[in-house]
């Protein structure tokens, strides 16, 4: 996993120094808070969503008013929820939090309508989603029966939202959609589905 984040972060500083001379390049940072939940089949109940974090940078790259935008971020997701189990006519719970830390590497694709300090954008694409940390708080021998709890180290997503340019300052509001099965287990279908709005400086 370790080789695919490095190889990821190097594509990423590829395209943004082949691209860095052209006229309609920008280059900032961003952070922000995501509203997430971990979209399980329906023997789950109670599935509350989560507040986290993201922050980052983003290359913004094109010309008559359509533009590539690849970015990297680290993040917080995951879910709170009660697992419903019933065998023999009896019915056990159990609760438990699941909090993922991932490095995010979406590749957007935009329109942008207005001038270069004030437009409106447009963007949707593709994002993969890198979990370097994975916490879980079912108990393990809950976790050795069911093996619910076994996540993979990467994900794929689709991101797609609107956001404003004023200044050097961009405000962002994107949806994410699970693509991926985060589950190693082939008896649960978990996708991580999530709100995402962020504040990015441009620096260039």
């Amino acid at each position: 996993m370790k080789r695919i984040i490095l190889l990821s972060c190097l594509f990423l500083l590829t395209t943004i120094a082949a691209f860095a001379q052209l006229p309609s390049f920008n280059l900032g940072l961003k952070a922000g808070a995501n509203y997430s939940s971990l979209k399980t089949s329906s023997d789950l109940t109670d599935q509350n969503r989560i507040l986290g974090y993201q922050i980052g940078a983003w290359a913004r790259i094109g010309g008559g008013g359509f533009y590539l935008q690849p970015e990297a971020y680290l993040g917080s997701k995951g879910n709170d929820f009660i697992r419903i189990e019933q065998e023999d006519g009896v019915q056990a719970s159990a609760s438990g939090k699941v909090r993922f830390t991932t490095l995010d590497v979406p590749l957007l694709l935009g329109n942008k309508i207005g001038i270069d300090k004030l437009n409106i954008r447009f963007m949707a694409g593709p994002v993969a989603s890198f979990i370097i940390d994975k916490k879980t708080t079912f108990a393990s021998a809950y976790d050795d029966v069911t093996n619910f709890g076994n996540y993979k180290d990467q994900t794929w997503g689709a991101q797609a939202g609107a956001g404003v340019d004023i200044g050097n300052l961009s405000f962002d509001l994107r949806y994410e959609a699970g693509l991926s099965n985060v589950s190693r287990s082939g008896q649960y279908d978990q996708k991580q589905n999530l709100w995402h709005l962020s504040l990015g400086l441009k620096l260039l």
